[in-house]
């Protein structure tokens, strides 16, 4: 797998949207269920539990990060199968995320957008969307997990200058 940085960085009125693409040769429902059915994102990202629904709050488990931690986040539009929008707020700061997908020839573009209230941790995020999605795509055939060594501190320079 060639790793490389791929988030743009768009002014907002509210801040800036930190935007990823990714393309899939499969339907947008499969694609739909990749990111909304809990045994599912557990492949890539980790499991969810809870009712969903919009203004709903779901738990979810961060299988991949250091202690497997649980967040809460709350739906905040759920339109299948094409978007899908989340907050959570942690330590961190508020987590923004929505995902659009749309469908043509047989193929589906899924868009990341974590919108950002302030580009200042953008070096730390900015490689972790990358590796989040690289996974996502690596879940949907058998290829390798990729390591998240490969993309921190590797990618850390190029959304660095994305704020410059």
């Amino acid at each position: 797998m060639s790793i490389r940085p791929t988030g743009r960085l768009e002014p907002t009125p509210g801040g800036h949207d930190l935007i990823l693409t990714r393309t899939y040769r499969a339907p947008i429902e499969d694609v739909w269920a990749g990111i909304t059915e809990s045994e599912r994102t557990a492949r890539w990202f980790g499991p969810w539990e809870g009712d969903a629904g919009p203004g709903r709050t779901i738990r979810v488990k961060q299988s991949y990060e250091e202690g497997q931690p649980w967040s809460e986040y709350t739906i905040e539009i759920c339109d299948p199968p094409s978007r899908l929008a989340l907050r959570a707020v942690d330590e961190h700061g508020s987590w923004h995320l929505e995902v659009t997908l749309s469908e043509q020839d047989g193929q589906t573009e899924l868009e990341f957008v974590h919108h950002l209230d302030s580009t200042r941790e953008l070096p730390e995020i900015g490689p972790g969307w990358d590796y989040y999605l690289d996974a996502f795509g690596a879940s949907r055939s058998d290829a390798r997990r990729p390591d998240f060594d490969d993309y921190y501190p590797a990618l850390r320079d190029y959304y660095t200058n994305l704020t410059d």
